[in-house]
């Protein structure tokens, strides 16, 4: 019978793996618009899922998704003048 005490350090995480580094935060940082505006569009579109959408929700949800569209342009303007010869 084989034992598997010498798995354990494979299936425990590491008390440091837990903790998200500061680059992970500062990514989730500079997403976060693009993260509110996705959970907008979201909760527009779930307020539709059990009843047909009168115009006040479709003008929600358009400018809902307005705003996802703004704020990922903004994301991709950030990294493309991050790369180096790209851009400016």
């Amino acid at each position: 019978m084989k034992s598997i005490v010498a798995l354990q350090a494979v299936v425990t995480a590491n008390p440091s793996d837990i903790e998200p580094s500061a680059a992970e935060l500062d990514a989730i940082e500079q997403q976060m618009p693009l993260i509110l505006a996705e959970v907008e569009l979201l909760d527009a579109q779930i307020m539709t899922i059990d009843r047909p959408a009168n115009e006040l929700d479709e003008r929600r949800i358009r400018r809902a998704g307005r705003k996802v569209l703004a704020a990922r342009h903004v994301l991709a303007n950030k990294a493309t003048a991050q790369v180096p010869g790209v851009g400016a």
